[in-house]
Order: structure tokens, then sequence, then C-alpha cells
């Protein structure tokens, strides 16, 4: 094997490098401890692209256009390949890794590291992580087999260990190498080899030899060696064919072996003798690539006789070792022991073989017809010890072509499953925790404090800092159980191991608000049960088990209940005396986790709320993190970092209220939550730099998220308003929650929440009204509280929407009547089923206001706040059957019973005051007269506006009170409010005002006594006594033109005249009185015409509320 060694080229500066090609050979990529990796067109190129990754790279590892190297922060990161682009952190460790490299599809990295531990990393997905654990010192390589079923691993224990993969577990270990303290100190890289395709070999540098291991039985078959060597192997490399097997000293010599034959059939020197850290053989065979410790770059050329890529090569193969074709043309491959690796691997095993063939076709074989499929299906010699893949180069090509068409053989005697796979159930942890496997970890991070668990050479401990120190002082625990996994709240300190063969596994409370001196108890598992997740609650402590059970006790150790699970935990989590239980329902498929829920309440009057309902998840994805808003509402996080909250007003739904996915600014970056707050509405985490979670040190700033709920078209005025307004609702429905389970709430709060909700209503009921959406407008009104819908009644007359505003006082009375059913029946509700469903009764308590709406729309703004003082007045009096107004009652000392109204349809336009048991009621119902014996004059005196207005538990009932007066009265009155140009106008205006506020303190008995009580003014007695001449003079006038132009007139009177006019009307006032006092009496007199015009004229409700809208303007 005659072959040429090229000059060295400089690439890095001193110290340890790496070298490898990328999948098709084109290219060179080396890194080295100057933190780069410079990817070589060839050795010639003199000027390699370059990308630092770090302040020094240990090792490098490129597949599939996925470049990973190991880094000294303790990291091992992704890059894109060629670009270079960084693609976030697969992993990371305490120390540094000190070799990487992928498995035979790319799908996989395996990584080892100066803390004694092996990771199997997923390339997709980086949390999908295996921990292989059992090296007493740092480990100096790890090795991939071909078919992912097993790992090999060599440390500065002085063992090599081969693992399986997917038990987790030791399978071979041999004590061959030396000793070291650190990979510095080493004597040997001791980089491993698997054989390629078969996998039968694994090849280990060992002194001055090379020893051949073979993995059927973990024997030791076969020992390589040389004279030439005489100083330790470092680094051992397969020939793609797997047939050669080259070697680079520490001495700084290169040599190839024929593994077959057992000869070295090549030996070269380097030029300077450095020591040779890294090999590579290119994918087609036709050179080694190699670096050395002085970050130097050479090439082996003319190695082609090892690649099988056409027939050129085997005569030459045939040439240099006659004796192995002989061998081959005897016996077919050993290649049948690959199919059952591969079905191993994965679950079709047709699929699994052929994706890897197709690698081997581009980067090994191009020529030879899918050797890596023919080995598949050819059975010989299965119970053989010689390495079946070297015999892969002494097949004939036609062989290798005909050995494709009966490729369907094994698909056709086993039975393939193509539908979903079940997915691989996630395992029990606890939220707000890091992985277990790190030697500094944290062990708890919630609203109380922060429990660190160190495990390393100097310390086993664990520390207990709280965010606020007024609960406890720090805590130093030595760890000398080995507790992996704690619980901290205001109370306690809760702690668990996994037992041992010999040790039990153990439960550890540290009481450290126990006012007794025995502040801490131990409890014992029985033996084969283990703590699988725990956590602490209000006097009380959780912890679920192995054996499918959920054991309580209270804070100070007492055994309580115990109950069986129906499927493996997931986690726990404890806020009061509510507890959360996330377990396995059963098996999910395509990637999903299928997690059931359960919620009980551990208090006086123990429950359960949710009884196993299944917990929603993103497709494809795991619940990262599970717990308790501080306001006491359950919340889980999944890992594509969705935040959902329990919604206990919609059927103990799951609402999505958050994505942090949208706050990361790399794919590789996540949040590592802390806390959820309602309110104010934050979400507390931790930003980790492509990772999912953060390291202890230092110490990580807590960041703060918005939330944000995923309603449509939130970019629009009217979205925006609808997801300010459901968020609003969502996050404050605790209120209700935390006073029903006796709870002190901040009811001030509360009530500017609410104000908040309603103030978001009435802004989307404007921007209804203004596209002309009336039929939306009612479905918003439906959702609003008694006053707001007042408001948006005169909103819509304002804006000339008639037929709205009519709607609208229908929905007002019909919910007056819902709330006279439904007060009781509330005060047995609980609170927080009550408050989503006051948004839709809180108008109900505006008793017959449909009556003032179709007669007295046009009130005035000024009326609004005294009668809210009436209303609360009435609160106070005494509640008893309401007065029917259109009965003709007997007298009352006070004030005589009023005239019977004419049967005209006026419904009842008063109400009584929800604060007591008698409600509003419809028109029918009789009222005593005791109410108004009750009522004394003092009732009557004006008071500050709303002064009384909040009186009462029960929310107060605000009507807008009718005043049925004429149309001429009722426009003059908002006429003279707005213009007020006259000052005798505006004196007249007063004078009527200051009689309002008297009937706004008493229940009224009718609308007569109301009229009665508002004199008319001296303007109003003008008019009528002229309204003849004007209209004789202007015929085609409306009743607004009479009035205007009847103001005009009014005011070139002079003063005295005006004045004249005003006591006059005064005068009418108290004659009135005293001839409605007799009651059996009917005269006719002026009065009598007065009110019949006042009871015909408010029923045109259209020219009522249209005179209101166009005086208003």
């Amino acid at each position: 094997m005659p072959c040429e060694r090229k000059p060295m080229r400089y690439g890095h500066s001193e110290g340890h490098t790496d070298v490898c090609f990328d999948d098709e050979g084109k290219c060179i990529v080396t890194c080295g401890s100057d933190g780069d990796v410079r990817i070589w067109e060839s050795l010639d190129d003199d000027d390699p692209k370059s990308i630092n990754v770090g302040e020094k790279v240990y090792s490098a590892a490129l597949k599939n256009g996925k470049l990973v190297t190991a880094v000294s922060n303790n990291t091992v990161q992704i890059h894109t390949f060629p670009e270079g682009d960084p693609d976030g952190i697969l992993t990371r460790f305490t120390t540094n890794a000190n070799h990487v490299t992928f498995n035979s599809s790319g799908s996989r990295v395996a990584v080892g590291s100066s803390d004694f531990i092996v990771k199997i990393v997923e390339v997709v997905d980086s949390s999908q992580q295996k921990t292989l654990r059992g090296h007493d010192a740092p480990v100096l390589s790890v090795a991939l087999d071909p078919s992912d079923e097993f790992l090999a691993s060599s440390s500065c224990d002085g063992s090599v260990t081969v693992w399986s993969i997917e038990s987790q577990t030791q399978v071979a270990q041999w004590k061959i190498l030396q000793k070291s303290s650190d990979v510095s100190n080493a004597k040997s890289l001791c980089r491993l080899a698997w054989q390629p395709r078969s996998g039968k070999l694994l090849a280990i540098p060992v002194d001055l030899t090379i020893q051949l291991y073979d993995r059927n039985t973990w024997t030791h078959v076969s020992t390589l060696s040389d004279d030439l060597i005489t100083q330790v192997v470092n680094v051992v490399v397969w020939s793609p064919c797997g047939k050669f097997l080259a070697a680079g000293t520490v001495g700084g010599n290169l040599l190839i072996w024929d593994v077959e034959a057992k000869l070295c059939i090549e030996r070269q020197k380097h030029e300077k003798g450095f020591t040779v850290c890294g090999m590579a053989w290119h994918p087609s065979g036709g050179r080694i690539a190699y670096t050395d410790t002085e970050g130097c770059l050479g090439l082996l050329e003319g190695v082609s006789s090892s690649s099988p890529s056409s027939s050129s090569t085997i005569q030459s193969k045939a040439t240099a070792s006659k004796e192995t074709n002989d061998y081959d043309d005897l016996f077919d491959e050993d290649d049948d022991r690959m199919l059952d690796e591969g079905m191993s691997d994965s679950r079709s095993p047709v699929k699994k073989p052929i994706m890897e063939d197709d690698d081997d076709d581009d980067d090994l074989m191009p020529a030879t017809g899918r050797p890596r499929n023919r080995g598949s299906f050819l059975d010989d010699d299965d119970n053989s010890q010689d390495p079946g893949s070297v015999k892969l180069d002494g097949v004939p090509e036609e062989d290798g072509s005909s050995a494709i068409l009966p490729a369907v053989v094994p698909a056709v005697s086993r039975p393939v499953y193509d539908g979903p796979k079940p997915t691989q159930p996630q395992r029990a942890f606890q939220p707000g925790s890091t992985p277990m496997h790190l030697m500094h970890r944290f062990m708890m991070w919630n609203s109380v404090g922060i429990v660190r668990g160190y495990n390393d050479d100097q310390d086993n401990a664990i520390d207990v800092e709280f965010h606020d120190t007024a609960i406890h002082h720090a805590m130093h625990l030595t760890n000398t159980l080995g507790h992996t996994m704690a619980d901290l709240s205001q109370e306690a300190v809760l702690l668990a191991c996994e037992g041992t063969d010999e040790l039990a596994s153990k439960i550890q409370c540290l009481h450290f608000s126990c006012w007794d001196t025995h502040k801490d108890w131990i409890v014992d598992l029985p033996k084969g049960e283990d703590v699988r997740a725990l956590c602490l609650g209000q006097g009380w402590a959780a912890v679920a088990t192995s054996a499918l059970m959920v054991r309580l006790f209270s804070i100070g150790g007492v055994q309580k209940e115990i109950f069986s699970l129906p499927g493996a935990v997931v986690c726990l989590a404890g806020h009061g005396e509510q507890l959360l239980i996330v377990y396995h329902r059963g098996t999910g498929f395509d990637g999903d986790q299928a997690l059931g829920v359960q919620l009980l309440q551990l208090g006086r009057r123990r429950r359960q709320v949710m009884h196993g309902e299944p917990l929603p998840l993103s497709r494809k994805s795991y619940l990262a993190w599970m717990g308790f808003t501080a306001e006491g509402t359950p919340c889980c996080i999944d890992s594509e970092g969705v935040v959902r909250i329990l919604n206990r007003t919609l059927g103990n739904t799951w609402t999505p209220v958050c994505n942090t996915r949208e706050s990361c600014k790399s794919k590789s970056d996540h949040y590592w939550v802390v806390g959820v707050h309602e309110n104010p509405q934050q979400l507390r985490c931790i930003p980790c730099k492509g990772s999912r979670f953060p390291p202890t040190l230092p110490r990580p700033a807590v960041a703060v998220l918005p939330f944000n709920l995923p309603y449509c078209q939130t970019t629009t005025e009217k979205g925006q308003m609808e997801e300010e307004y459901w968020r609003s609702m969502l996050f404050h429905n605790h209120y209700g929650f935390l006073s029903s389970s006796g709870y002190e709430i901040d009811s001030e709060g509360q009530s500017q929440a609410e104000k908040e909700q309603q103030e978001l209503l009435m802004k989307m009921f404007a921007l209804s009204c203004k596209l002309e959406r009336e039929f939306r407008c009612v479905e918003l009104a439906e959702m609003m509280t008694h006053s707001v819908v007042t408001l948006a009644i005169r909103y819509a007359s304002r804006s000339r929407r008639m037929a709205l505003a009519q709607r609208l006082s229908e929905l007002a009375l019909e919910k007056a009547n819902q709330l006279q059913e439904e007060e009781e029946e509330e005060e047995e509700e609980p609170a927080y089923q009550r408050h989503t469903s006051r948004e839709y009764r809180g108008s109900n308590q505006m008793s017959s206001r449909q009556a003032q709406v179709e007669n007295g729309c046009e009130e005035e703004e000024e009326d609004y706040p005294q009668e809210e003082q009436m209303d609360a007045e009435e609160s106070t009096e005494t509640r008893k059957p309401s007065l029917n107004p259109f009965k003709k009652g007997a007298k009352s000392p006070e004030r005589p019973s009023p005239k019977p109204v004419s049967k005209e349809g006026r419904v009842n336009p008063f109400k009584v005051s929800g604060a007591g048991k008698s409600s509003s009621s419809p028109a029918g119902q009789p009222r005593t007269t005791n109410v108004l014996d009750s009522m004394t004059m003092s009732s009557r005196k004006p008071t500050p506006l709303g002064g009384t207005s909040k009186q009462g538990k029960a929310p107060i009932l605000k009507p807008l009170a009718p005043k049925p007066k004429s149309k001429t009265q009722a426009t003059l009155l908002q006429m003279s409010a707005s213009k007020g140009s006259s000052k005798k106008l505006e004196d007249s205006q007063l004078e009527a005002e200051k009689v309002k506020p008297a009937p706004a303190a008493t229940p009224p008995a009718s609308m007569e006594n109301i009229e009665n009580r508002k004199p008319k003014t001296g303007f109003q007695l003008w008019l009528e006594e002229n309204r003849k001449s004007i209209l004789a003079d202007n015929p085609d006038f409306e009743e607004m033109d009479v009035i205007k132009e009847g103001m005009g007139r009014f005011r070139t009177l002079t003063a005295e005249e005006r004045l004249n006019w005003t006591e006059r009307a005064k005068g009418d006032s108290d004659p009135k009185k005293r001839k409605r006092e007799d009651e059996g009496q009917a005269d006719e007199q002026m009065e009598t015409d007065e009110g019949s015009a006042k009871k015909k004229k408010p029923l045109d409700t259209s020219a009522k509320l249209s005179a209101f809208a166009f005086n208003k303007e």
C-alpha cells in the first residue's frame, strides 16, 4: 500500500486539535485550542474559512450539515455547516466536554466530559437526553456503534466500558488502561472506534498495541502491534470499508493494518515527531487527515486500496493480500447480525438499514450496489469469530447487484407496523428543578426561595435560600442521604431520595416553623417503593411513589391518607389546601404525551375538583412545568413554551395565556419558569441562551414576560380590546375563588378590575356603534353591569340609534326579572362560580328601567347622581312588598294617594333596591302604604350627590327614575341646560333643579307625584299661552321649531315681564297641590287638562328619544 505523506500545514495555535471530513469528503474540518474551527477545501487551501466557537475547542464532529463542538465553557454547541451560524447549545456540563461523536445516521451525539458523565443527546430535540453514570474519573473518549445499540467509553479511571443505550446500563467493562487524574495527565487520549456497518469489533488503543474486542461475547479476540511503535497509541480510526485500521501515536507514528491478516501494511512518521491527536479517514477511503498537538494539519495520500469503489481497488487488494481474497471467495459476508442490530434501534426493520445504507452509498461505496443492504440479507457464518465486514471487499460486484433483488424477503417474513408509533413516556420531575445528572443544580426554585444541590469531590450538600429572609435565614444542609428531590414552603423544606439495594427510599422534612425543639423528621418507604415526586402545602406534605400511590403526611410527620393513581406520576404541586397531581393516563403516540390531572382540596371539606381529566399540551411536546399561580390557580407549561391556566368559570378548562417562544430570539433559546402571578399579570422566568435550564453560577437573573391570549386579529382595535377584556376576566377569577375559600381579598383591587372590564365593554360597544353593528352591540350589552347598560342606552340614543336603544331597554327589564329569581341562588353559589355570571346579571338590577327608556330617555345628565342618591336611600327603607302605582290607595298623612293613571300601557317606572329580599317587581305587584307613611320630610331634603350610593352589601340599583312631562317641558329643560343664554332663563332652570332632589330622596308612589313636585318655569307657562299664536304664524312648525321660536320671542320680553312670568309659574304650584289633596274630586280645571296631556305625550317613544338625542348633541 504505497502512500504519500503531504507536507504539514499550520492550522491552529499550539495545543490539542481534532479533525474530521464532511459527509462528501469535499472539506477537511479542524479545531484547536485557539477556539476556531477551520474549513479547508484542500490541504493547499491558503485561506480556509474560520469560525470562532469559543475560547478553546476540545473536539469536533460533523454530520448532515450539523457541526458539533465541545467548547471550554462547559457546553456542546451546534453550528450550521458550511455557513457556521450558531444553532444553539446541545447540552452543557459542569466541566469541560472532552470528546463528541455522531452516530452513523447523524441523529444522535455522544459526549464524554470531565465530570465523569457520558451523555447521548438527540440532535433534533436536545431535551431528549440519556445520561450514563459509572466512571470514577474524567471520560477520555466515546464511540457509538453503527446500530445505535451500544456505546463505548474510556476513562481516566483506567477502564473501558460498554453501555446499553436503551437501558443505560453497563454490559461490559475492562480495566486495561493506565489510571490518571485528568485528561491533561493521561498518557493517551484512548480514542475508541467501532468497526463500520457491522460493529462486530471494537478497537481500543492499549499502550503500544491495539486490542480488538468482539461485540457478541465481549471478549478479546485479537491484538495489532508493530515494532515501529515505541510510544503509546493515542488514536485509532477504521477505514470506511471496515477492512483496515489506522492509528496515530504519541511519538508521531502513523500506521495502517489489514485487520483480517493482522499485518501492518503502511508505516509513516510525523515530519517533526509531534503527538498525533486527531485522525479521520476520507469517506471514499483514499486518504487520511491527521493533526498534532502543535496545531498542524497533515494528509496521507494514496490510501485508495482501502476503498472498494472500483474493481481496480479490489484487484489491488488481491495483490496486497491474496489470502484474504481467497477466504472471501469461500464464505459469504457475515452480516446477518446487522439486520438484528438495525431492528434493535429502529422499530421498522426495513427502514433503518435502508436509511443508513443511503449514507453508506453516498459516502463510502458509490459503485458497489448497496453493499450494506446486501449484507442485511446474506445469512451465513453467524457464529464466526472473525470480523464479517472485512469480507465485504471480497464479494464480487455482480453478487452485490443480484443481492438487491430479494431485498423484500425480510419484509414479507416479518410484518411491518406502519401506524402511529408510541411515544416514550416522560419521566417524573420536580417543577422548578434542573436535571439530576448535574453536579451543581437547582433542586427547587419557587416563590418562597431556592434550594441548590452540590455533588462534587469537595462537597455533597444542599443550600436553602429564602427570597424573604423574614421567613427564615439561609440554611446549609449536609446531604449524607443523597437527596435528589426537594420542595420549599413557608413552613418547611421537604427532601427525598431514591432507594438503593441496601437502603430504603427516604423522606426528610425540616419543619423550621415548628415551635418545639424537634424540627425534622424522616420516614422510610417500604422496600422496593421509591419516591418519584413530592410537594408541600399549607400544613401537609404529599409524596408520589413508584408503587403508583400518593402518600399524605401532616407537616409534623403524621401519616394521613393514602390513595392510588391510575398511572405513573409525572409531578406534584401544592398550594394552600390544593394538591395537583399529573400522571400518565395512557400511552401517547407520534410524540404526544397522554397525561391526566387530578386536583384535590385538602381542607375541612375534602373533595376532588378534577377527576383525571386529560391535560392539554402542544403537539409533540411534554410537560415542562406544573404548579400554581401566587393566587392559587393551577398553571402548566409545555416544552413548546405554551403557558396554560385553569379557567374555573368555564368548567375547569385550560386557557393558553402566553407563548414564551415568541419572546425568544433564537430557536435554541428558552425560558425557564420560576413563578406565575395573576395580579399583577406576570410570568417570572429565567432566559436561557441556547439551553432549556440555567446554570447555578453565576446567579441567573429573573425576567418578567407579559401575558397575551392568542385571540384573532389582535392588531386591530377590536381584537385588542377583546383580548384585554377576556384576559382581565380570566386573571381576576381568583378573587371569587379565594373569597369562597375563606381568604381575605383585596376588594379595592377587585372593584378596580371590574371597572376596567366595564370600560373595555363600553369601548367595544362604541366601536360597534360606529361600525353600525347593532346586533353586536346588544351582545356586548348582555355582558355589562346595570350602570354601564344605562350609559349604553344613552350612547345609542345620542347616536340616533333608536331601535338599538329600544332593544337595550328591553334587555334591561329582562335582566331585572332574572335578578329577582337568582338573588337567593347567588347567596348559596360559590363566589368564584358567581363571578363570571355577575357580568351577565349585573345589569338585571336595573329594575323597571324600560319605562324610563320608553318614556323618559330625554333625562338630563345631572339627574343621574340624584337618582343614585334616591336609590341608596330607598335601600335603607323598610323592605316590604311594593305598592302598585296604578292602584288608587288610601290617603297617607304625608302625601295623598295619586289619581289612577290612564290605562294606556305605561309600565311601572319604579323599583326597589336589591339590597333586601324585596326586589324590583312587575307592574301588578301591590305595595303597602306603610312605606309612604314611614317617610318624613327630612328624607326628601337634598344630600350631597352620591353620598349614600354605596350602602348595603348588595350592589346598589341605579335606575333612571322616569319624569313624565310634556314634550315641551322635557325639551325645554334640555335646551336651557345646553344653551343657558339668558340669565333669567338660567334662574328659572335653577328653580326647577332645586326642586328635583326632593323627589329623588323619596320612593315615589306614582308618576303624577313626580309631576306635581316639579313646578313649571316662567317660559313654559308663557309658551303654553302663546303656542297658538306661534302656530298661527308658522303652521308648518314642528314641536322643536315651536320651542325655538318661543325662546326667541321670550328673550325679546323685558326683564320685568320675564320675572313676572317666573313668579306666576311659582304661584301655580301650590294651588295644584291643594287641589290634588281632595282625592274624591275629579275637578276639571286647567291642571286636569295638563295632566291628561302629560299622560298621553310620553307614549310617543320615538318622539321622546328623538328629542333627547337632538338636544343632547
